[in-house]
């Protein structure tokens, strides 16, 4: 089956058109939902791609990725016979929350054979800038620049460089935003011209596509496609968490921030001491995370979880023999904007 009819956009796709799909894969459940969307759409795992970005980095200090995610991508590109490939800003987030009066890190992508290229960022001093603060909880991504400069500048360097774009050659992105998450997600298109595509240009022509397979799916239906392929969720939804993202992410609510506390207590204090140091907290109102994690309940996280979750090598089975719901699911913690 290669034209599908897609019912959240009211047309067919034609899959086939494409020389490759891209997926954006975090290792959340609505990335994985996209994959498992795509397979029952007939789409083959020849034709796919998983581009994960690590917000870290590659340099193994961790600060705000899970320590299990890059090897559970690994772990679910293995068992579902994708390929996987990871690009990153040198620095990570905490270079880029520490820009003072400099530029931006360089960013580090898959070239056409696979292989690891550096490309610079601009020197102009126009684009000098000093943060010394965390991202704000703002729809706007200029501030929010987790988001912008970790993630969606990152990919759409990646899929620039990764492939050959000459003659007639289509490329599909897909991503997993999902309307339900907020109402500026409710917003974004189900299909577009991708924003790094340039299919009129009269040079480097790019034409790419955006697809958001699972825009109109709700968290039942997320939940119940994995029951059904029996994959094993990122260990942070067995801890409690609503969403995988960063583990200390800005939106998180009094009770992760609680639990964090209780189960990583030094990544937990630095987070801390950056807000310290900055004089400026991560929630609104003012309040540091020790503050807003007195307000909160720890969750009762099953036991060897957060073992699994802080641990670089993920060897529990993504296949599972017996599904279930974990602890995370339907739970608002760590919102979307």
């Amino acid at each position: 089956m290669s034209i599908v009819y897609l019912k959240s956009i009211n047309q067919h796709i034609n899959f086939k058109q494409y020389d490759k799909i891209v997926v954006f894969f975090s290792g959340g459940k609505d990335s994985v939902d996209t994959v498992l969307s795509l397979f029952e759409k007939g789409i083959k795992p020849a034709q796919i791609e998983l581009h994960h970005h690590l917000i870290d980095g590659d340099n193994k200090e961790f600060f705000m990725d899970w320590q299990c995610t890059e090897s559970y991508c690994r772990e679910f590109a293995k068992a579902f016979g994708l390929e996987l490939y990871f690009s990153w800003k040198v620095g990570g987030f905490e270079g880029e929350m520490l820009r003072n009066n400099d530029f931006t890190g360089n960013k580090a992508v898959p070239d056409e054979n696979g292989n690891m290229i550096i490309v610079e960022s601009s020197k102009n001093e126009r684009y000098k800038n000093t943060r010394l603060k965390y991202p704000q909880v703002s729809p706007d991504l200029s501030v929010r620049y987790c988001s912008s400069y970790l993630k969606i500048d990152i990919g759409d360097l990646a899929v620039r460089k990764r492939f050959d774009f000459n003659g007639d050659k289509k490329y599909l992105v897909v991503s997993g935003e999902r309307a339900e998450e907020s109402p500026n997600r409710a917003k974004y298109l189900s299909f577009e011209k991708y924003r790094a595509d340039n299919r009129n240009g009269k040079s480097a022509k790019r034409y790419i596509d955006h697809l958001r397979i699972a825009h109109q799916d709700t968290e039942v239906e997320v939940w119940e496609r994995m029951k059904r392929w029996k994959v094993n969720p990122h260990p942070a939804y067995h801890i409690g968490l609503g969403r995988t993202s960063c583990k200390f992410c800005i939106f998180a609510n009094e009770d992760q921030w609680a639990t964090l506390r209780e189960y990583d207590p030094s990544g937990f204090q630095k987070v801390l001491n950056y807000e310290k140091q900055f004089n400026l907290s991560i929630n609104r109102d003012g309040s540091f995370i020790d503050k807003i994690a007195d307000k909160g309940k720890i969750f009762d996280v099953p036991e060897g979880y957060f073992d699994i979750a802080n641990s670089t090598e993920y060897r529990e089975p993504i296949i599972v023999d017996s599904w279930t719901l974990p602890l995370g699911a339907f739970k608002v913690i760590g919102g979307a904007i």
